[in-house]
């Protein structure tokens, strides 16, 4: 089984490392780690790396990564920085953030 889990923020690793090897412990063959802040502070970058548990690490581009890319091979960053000033923009101007969402393509 392919298992994800999702928070809104990393800052330490302990919680992930220790949900990830749970769930491997339980027959997941592959562990997707998403979030939103990937805050990432100390040695987390090098504790998800040496994980053998954790297959990936997903983080948006919501705060700085700095050279966490480098320390942490599984780490992947997706940029929202056009969707979120696109929500920026649809707030300041009054429309709707529903349309926003709802025509989002898979290769924005």
């Amino acid at each position: 089984a392919v298992v994800s889990t999702q928070s809104t923020g990393i800052d330490e690793a302990r919680t992930f490392l220790d949900a990830a090897r749970l769930l491997k412990a339980s027959g997941a063959t592959t562990v997707h780690v998403m979030v939103t802040h990937g805050i990432l502070s100390g040695n987390s970058p090098e504790e998800l790396a040496e994980c053998d548990s954790i297959d990936e690490v997903v983080v948006c581009n919501t705060t700085p990564i700095g050279d966490k890319t480098e320390r942490c091979t599984k780490l992947k960053v997706i940029d929202v920085s056009i969707m979120v000033a696109e929500a920026i923009r649809r707030i300041h101007n009054g429309e709707s953030m529903a349309h926003l969402y709802q025509n989002i393509r898979g290769d924005d």
